[in-house]
């Protein structure tokens, strides 16, 4: 498999093959490369199977047909294959940051994790992406000879998302601004998946009518697209249609201008890519222009519209309870918890036992502690 890389992917792609390894030393494994290895790591977790009742926008359990974060999870590893197969680089890499890139998050969605970094004020804060490297690299506990799930460098870069200078592998080599394609890859895709699915979730939710769509240039230029195509569609499939159209037309933007940011770059290996000053897996200028007015919309329209935001905020608010809780008697926490309270601290380590709850586990914790 790894020759096949060598002979299939494009020479600027992370080959498995020229992994930079793990923090701790472990054999190879006969049958997988190193990135399917970290893939099946990341699916068998309990922080992989928690996300199945972790919010994405409407509070988990209010539809059957709602995201949650495992769902929209599944949704951006499909995309980033689909990029990264288009551009000939390492699907499987792609692939396994995409599938981790939420494993931090707390529950409640953003407000939760607005509410955890509130909570956190003065004591480290709390960003989902940094709680999802310490998930992999501390919080599971699967194997005895190392503590987290041990992922090669290259998944661990790619959850660094949104940091503007990334630290080597090993001590005393340059810093870069870049990570690799694919965890950049991975990044885009998890923007087009939420900026598509959250309007679908927000129609099937009944909070956005098509006339406020409308307002929104993006889904202005698909609607358009799709009636030329099918005249006679209507309601319930519509708005469905839109989406699909919407996504693909993001996903065929970031191939056309990735690709011809690459041959411009004429980066011929990943070291080439790292030193690049910006990205070069992007959006056209003129789509990313329509992006950002796509989430000035959204969060006009959904993330603060009343339906959303006060159920959150009444969730929230028992996050708070909790967390307050925990400070007053930290014997609540459960033994491996409180374990780490000598090493990391008693806020660290109610937040990394909060953030790590489900939506359902966290109003159960509320009604218990209130009930003492």
């Amino acid at each position: 498999m790894e020759a096949d890389e060598r002979r299939i992917l494009a020479p600027f792609a992370q080959k498995s093959g020229d992994s930079r390894g793990r923090k701790y030393s472990e054999e190879r494994h006969a049958y997988r490369t190193e990135f399917q290895r970290d893939r099946a790591r990341i699916i068998h977790s309990r922080a992989f199977r928690r996300l199945e009742y972790k919010t994405q926008v409407f509070l988990n359990g209010t539809g059957d047909h709602l995201r949650t974060r495992l769902t929209h999870s599944i949704e951006v590893a499909s995309i980033s294959r689909t990029i990264a197969r288009a551009l000939s680089l390492n699907e499987d890499l792609a692939e396994t940051i995409a599938l981790a890139h939420d494993l931090g998050h707390s529950p409640f969605g953003h407000s939760g994790e607005e509410m955890l970094a509130e909570c956190m004020r003065g004591h480290g804060g709390f960003d989902h992406n940094r709680q999802s490297l310490r998930v992999v690299e501390l919080l599971e506990a699967a194997y005895p000879n190392f503590p987290g799930l041990n992922l090669t460098f290259e998944v661990r870069e790619g959850l660094q998302k949104h940091e503007t200078v990334y630290d080597p592998p090993v001590a005393g080599e340059e810093k870069y601004h870049c990570p690799s394609l694919e965890a950049q890859i991975a990044n885009l895709a998890d923007e087009i998946t939420y900026y598509s699915h959250d309007l679908d979730d927000a129609v099937d939710f009944e909070i956005l009518s098509f006339t406020q769509l409308e307002e929104s240039p993006v889904w202005q230029a698909s609607q358009e697209s799709v009636l030329a195509h099918y005249p006679d569609v209507r309601e319930p499939e519509l708005h469905k249609i839109i989406i699909r159209d919407i996504i693909d037309v993001q996903v065929r933007d970031v191939i056309t201008t990735s690709a011809e940011a690459l041959a411009n770059a004429a980066v011929q290996n990943t070291d080439e890519v790292r030193r690049q000053s910006a990205p070069l897996i992007s959006y056209s200028e003129g789509l990313g222009q329509a992006n950002r007015a796509l989430r000035r919309f959204l969060y006009k329209n959904v993330y603060y519209h009343p339906r959303v935001a006060e159920v959150n905020r009444q969730a929230c608010e028992m996050l708070r309870s909790v967390f307050e809780a925990y400070l007053l008697a930290p014997d609540l926490l459960g033994d491996a918890a409180t374990k780490r309270i000598e090493s990391e601290g008693l806020h660290r380590t109610i937040c990394d036992y909060i953030a790590g709850m489900t939506d359902r586990y966290l109003l159960e914790e509320h009604a218990r502690l209130r009930g003492r």
